[in-house]
């Protein structure tokens, strides 16, 4: 009798304490659940074996981006349904460990070890990282978790970021169906000249300049000469042919180098866009020192930084294990109360704080409609655990900003002075952004 996922649901309600609100279907074609819910496909005992041996969400990354764990249906309503249960029950939810205590907890995981057939764990997908992650940032950590993330293919990130190869939040007018990625993009990197108030001639130094588009945009729309850095030699070409072909290499340099080996300050100012994230709370001070000596008096610098809530007991902190071992290695996420802190240790003067968390989600969900819209191409470039990767960090993100779990801040400091002169007007929010 196929009654797999009659089973599998029961056994699921027990461990978790709460009806589950998706639809069931196991691999021996068999069905559970309320109908017309988006449908979990469990297709194979393997997904249960990796369940059991990692429980929690590294456990169902391993069983999604191996394929054994795949949703039909609307991938964000299944996600959100997941989060409820596993990601957004609170600082007081039980843990695996407390739950087992319950004799009914106990016998739901003995009656998932006999479904899930004969005990060996399974051997983790090829995509993982597989060295461990014990967040040194060290030189040689940091350049091979960049290499990691951002060493996909060029052809890859042209495919979900579309031609402005931009990766990092864009700046929407609204949340309208009708405005492009690339418009939103352009605007992004217009509010952040502004807000650094650039002009001829001043240099600019970016900091994990990327494939080249804000040093390209600066460069091009405000005539400043540009410097950017890198850890990844396929950015660092990509960008590179990118300036050429803009004509702009006697105004733009990219190099593959740390931010912590530039020696050729003083800059005017300093843009650093989605690159604070790789940096860790441990090397925090040393970056925000870092970038304050190379800075001129009265210099400016833009920190765009994507921002977790802040915990009761920050002790308790621990890295997404997902997003660790598929996505960014050694990335960790700072509340944004700590980075300003560590900015004015630092000896920067924070003069405005930004939050863009909602324009997150809406780049996100453009990214991964990109990437769904080339699915088999973006295979054939990657792999299919790979896509799978993109696919669900994407689209869980996008969730995570719209529920408030993360955040996205754009930070502009200032290397004041000694006379104490800002030099910024009375009203400093002036740099709003219009479309021609």
């Amino acid at each position: 009798m196929a009654d797999a996922a009659l089973r599998l649901t029961s056994l699921l309600e027990q461990l978790l304490g709460a009806p589950l609100p998706l639809h069931i279907r196991a691999w021996d074609g068999s069905q559970a659940g309320p109908p017309g819910a988006p449908t979990l496909v469990v297709r194979n005992r393997r997904a249960l074996r990796r369940l059991l041996w990692k429980p929690g969400e590294l456990g169902l990354a391993r069983a999604w981006v191996a394929g054994d764990l795949t949703v039909e249906g609307e991938l964000y309503t299944a996600l959100g349904m997941l989060s409820g249960l596993f990601w957004e029950r609170g600082e007081d939810s039980r843990t695996l460990a407390q739950a087992l205590r319950d004799p009914q907890v106990r016998a739901a995981v003995r009656g998932l070890v006999r479904l899930a057939g004969p005990p060996l764990p399974p051997a983790p997908p090829r995509e993982e990282v597989r060295r461990p992650r014990r967040h040194l940032h060290t030189r040689r950590s940091d350049r091979q978790a960049i290499s990691h993330h951002y060493d996909v293919g060029n052809d890859f990130y042209e495919l979900v970021l579309g031609p402005s190869m931009v990766y990092s939040c864009a700046y929407w007018p609204a949340p309208d169906p009708a405005a492009t990625l690339e418009e939103a993009q352009r605007d992004k990197l217009e509010l952040i000249c502004r807000k650094l108030d650039l002009r001829p001639g001043q240099r600019l130094l970016d900091v994990g300049c990327g494939w080249g588009s804000m040093a390209i945009h600066a460069a091009r729309e405000h005539g400043v000469g540009v410097v950017g850095v890198t850890l990844s030699q396929e950015q660092a070409a990509y960008a590179r042919k990118r300036v050429a072909d803009e004509g702009l290499t006697d105004r733009v340099e990219i190099r593959v180098q740390d931010y912590r080996d530039v020696r050729d300050g003083p800059y005017d100012a300093i843009s650093s866009i989605g690159m604070a994230e790789h940096v860790g709370a441990a090397r925090y001070l040393e970056y925000a020192s870092a970038l304050h000596a190379l800075l001129r008096p009265g210099g400016r610098l833009l920190n765009h930084q994507i921002a977790r809530r802040p915990q009761r007991d920050e002790s308790a902190y621990r890295v997404d294990e997902f997003i660790d071992a598929y996505v960014f290695p050694d990335g960790e996420l700072a509340p944004l109360g700590s980075t300003v802190t560590q900015l004015e240790r630092a000896g920067f003067e924070v003069r405005d704080v930004e939050s863009i968390r909602e324009h997150y989600a809406l780049t996100l969900r453009r990214w991964v409609a990109n990437l769904e819209a080339h699915w088999p191409r973006a295979v054939q470039l990657t792999s299919p655990g790979r896509a799978r990767v993109w696919r669900l960090y994407m689209a869980a993100s996008a969730l995570a900003f719209e529920r408030n779990r993360i955040g996205v801040n754009q930070v502009l400091a200032l290397k004041t002075p000694d006379s104490g002169t800002s030099g910024l007007p009375l009203r400093s929010r002036t740099w709003g952004v219009s479309r021609p």
